[in-house]
């Protein structure tokens, strides 16, 4: 099988792209920045550019679209153009060059208005009770995507679900820098039960989704270890990996929320940049259970996760030991140099 990976760059995409080398498929990358992953071909270019993208396109059988616009950061339009616009360029050509599967990379955030999710099923993705401009894109993106299915090019959206591991920069990167910068505390109590899911658990089911897609065709799954821990276990988890207490600080979640709604509203109008301390989508994020029955995703993809969130500590544990020994040497050397 030929299959073209948007988004290759990202942690995810990468781990998919080599996930694919490794079952035997024939892979091209479709990037903005020329970054080349073992064993694929590279098109460098935006998803934007329908030239570009029909070019990575040629010869495919499946397509796994990833590419997006991430964050909370940013106008709608940037997201819009990228999660909307790039979706539709890579749908029509996908249908132009006779691809027959697509899986589209999706997020729970699509289906989420704020409300407690416990044991819950995919959901409808809604952009009109989603949350952000990220969520509401990938609302509409997914809407549009879906309803390309068809015999001819079946197309389904797996969203992951809160994904880490080793050289995250999303949830793992922004909460070891948060706790440095003493700007990380939990929304109420931190008991609130959430999922999540490792790194190459998210690649594997997205792989799956190729594989099977005459059984997900048509429909959204939501993929996650199926281990809904209290919010603070996790957290705290990936504190302790990087060698760094666990958090002291709570905030009710009322008062989380209005300061979230101020600060989105400030730097948004001041065009700061980096990202609040405080969004409302963090505070209904960290303060509100959300985790996903999965008994339709494993039977629809056969597939399982294969590492649990404790192996998956503990690689991020091994991972952040191995990274402190690489900066303490190089620091070594360049103070070697120096003198």
């Amino acid at each position: 099988m030929k299959v073209l990976v948007t988004g290759a760059t990202s942690l995810l995409g990468r781990a998919v792209a080599t996930g694919l080398v490794a079952q035997g498929s024939s892979v091209v990358t479709l990037q903005r920045r020329a970054s080349e992953v073992d064993g694929t071909r590279c098109v460098q270019g935006s998803i934007l550019e329908p030239e570009i993208v029909a070019t990575a396109m040629q010869g495919c059988d499946a397509v796994i679209h990833l590419a997006a616009r991430v964050g909370i950061v940013g106008t709608w339009d940037q997201f819009h153009d990228t999660n909307v616009i790039g979706t539709e360029i890579v749908v029509t050509e996908a249908e132009r060059a006779g691809v027959s599967g697509m899986v589209y990379v999706s997020s729970p955030s699509v289906a989420h208005g704020g409300e407690p999710l416990i044991g819950a099923s995919a959901g409808e993705a809604d952009p009109g009770s989603s949350r952000g401009h990220y969520a509401t894109s990938k609302a509409l993106a997914e809407g549009f995507a879906l309803s390309r299915h068809e015999k001819a090019m079946q197309v389904t959206a797996v969203r992951p679900h809160l994904v880490w591991g080793p050289g995250d920069t999303q949830l793992v990167g922004r909460i070891v820098e948060r706790a440095r910068k003493g700007r990380l505390a939990f929304v109420g109590t931190g008991a609130a039960l959430i999922d999540s899911t490792y790194i190459s658990n998210a690649a594997d089911a997205i792989i799956a989704a190729v594989d099977r897609i005459d059984h997900a065709g048509g429909r959204p799954l939501v993929v996650s270890n199926g281990e809904p821990r209290p919010i603070a276990e996790l957290v705290n988890g990936i504190l302790s990996a990087h060698g760094l207490p666990p958090v002291s600080l709570r905030l009710p979640k009322a008062i989380a929320f209005g300061a979230g709604w101020v600060a989105e509203r400030v730097w948004d109008r001041a065009r700061l940049n980096g990202e609040p301390p405080m969004t409302t989508f963090l505070a209904e994020q960290l303060g509100t259970a959300h985790w996903f029955d999965q008994q339709e995703t494993r039977r629809i993809l056969n597939w399982k996760p294969a590492v649990t969130v404790d192996e998956g500590l503990e690689r991020l544990a091994a991972h952040a030991k191995d990274k402190a020994t690489e900066q303490r040497a190089g620091e070594r050397a360049s103070g070697g140099t120096n003198r």
